[in-house]
């Protein structure tokens, strides 16, 4: 008795592994055997906004991009950790509000430092 109750309990698991696994890999062998496999010149060219291409894929991008968006991350990331700590403020205590305080003054030396930096000035 306890053997089937045992094997009920894994059953389920075993069932979603399976369809998770299923889920990915059957669309992907089913076009390997069902897409047409005709390659042309016109198939294997590079397509971008209907224009030819010209010119050199690799081109170098300006660091200042990335470290906009990083910024942008970190700080919306914040407001992730901000807000639920917000709507459960009064039910926490004075440790939770140091810890946010703490939190925030991270997040500020960081913001310091990237402006002392002159990361967030934007040369054309």
């Amino acid at each position: 008795m306890a053997t089937s109750s045992y094997f009920y309990h894994y059953f389920f698991i075993g069932i979603f592994v399976l369809f998770s696994l299923a889920f990915p890999l059957l669309p992907i062998i089913l076009a390997y055997f069902v897409a047409p496999k005709k390659p042309s010149e016109s198939k294997n060219a590079s397509y971008e906004c209907g224009l030819e291409s010209k010119g050199e894929a690799w081109i170098q991008f300006r660091i200042q991009y990335y470290l906009y968006a990083l910024i942008f991350v970190i700080f919306d990331i914040e407001t992730i950790f901000i807000y639920p700590w917000a709507v459960a403020f009064k039910h926490l205590g004075i440790f939770a509000f140091i810890e946010m305080i703490l939190f925030i003054a991270i997040l500020a030396a960081g913001l310091v430092y990237a402006w002392r930096k002159n990361i967030l000035e934007w040369e054309a």
